[in-house]
Order: structure tokens, then sequence, then C-alpha cells
């Protein structure tokens, strides 16, 4: 079992940035994916970014490439997303997921088994 806790969120206007925390209640091992997906009202969970422990390879959407950075800090156990360059269409819940067993893609929100609370990231334009 892993618990994430996510925080960062909040309100900037179009064009700021924000950095997302997610920490893990234990030591993540080098097959983990952790990642970040976001959710606005109306719309499907959509896949944000990942990392993949071991190596640090990273996967972004493409509507955040660019803009997003994904990273992780291995004696906190924390994955981090720092967003710059914001839009209003950005504004949703963001989620952390964290899981070892990929079947398909670390991209599917239903491959990963562990999720944090949500924090909310809103955009003014």
């Amino acid at each position: 079992q892993v618990q994430l806790v996510e925080s960062g969120g909040g309100l900037v206007q179009a064009g700021g940035s924000l950095r997302l925390s997610c920490a893990a209640s234990r030591r993540i091992l080098g097959n983990y994916y952790m990642g970040w997906f976001r959710q606005a009202p109306g719309k499907e969970r959509e896949f944000v970014a990942t990392i993949k422990w071991r190596f640090g390879s990273t996967y972004y959407a493409d509507s955040v490439k660019g803009r997003f950075t994904i990273s992780r800090d291995d004696t906190k156990n924390t994955v981090y997303l720092q967003m710059n360059s914001l839009k209003p269409e950005d504004t949703a819940v963001y989620y952390c997921a964290a899981d070892e067993r990929i079947a398909t893609s670390p991209t599917i929100p239903h491959e990963y088994d562990y999720w944090g609370q949500g924090t909310q990231v809103t955009v003014s334009p």
C-alpha cells in the first residue's frame, strides 16, 4: 500500500506558474511509475505526465509538453510537477498516481492503483 498526498495547487493568472508536490508514504522502488492526471468538470480524467522511478524516464501529454516538467526526489519519495505558462484550459483537479505494475501504458488512468486526494488548480484569464 502506498498513500499519496498532494500539495501546491491554487489560483494563478494565465501565464503564471505553480509547482505541485506528491509525497509517498513509503520508499518508492525502481519499477514504480509516479504520475499526474487531471480532471476538469464534466470531463474524463486525463493523463498529464509520468516518471519511471528507476531511470527517471518521463512522458508528457502533448498539451503540456514544453510547459510542464515532472521530476522526482528519491530522498523524499516525492514527485513534482512544475507548471509554467499556465492557460485557463489547465484548470482542473490534479491527481497524483503511483503503481509498479503497468500492463499497457503509463498514460492510462486505470493502470494505477494508488491515488492521492487531488489538488485544485485554477487558472484565470
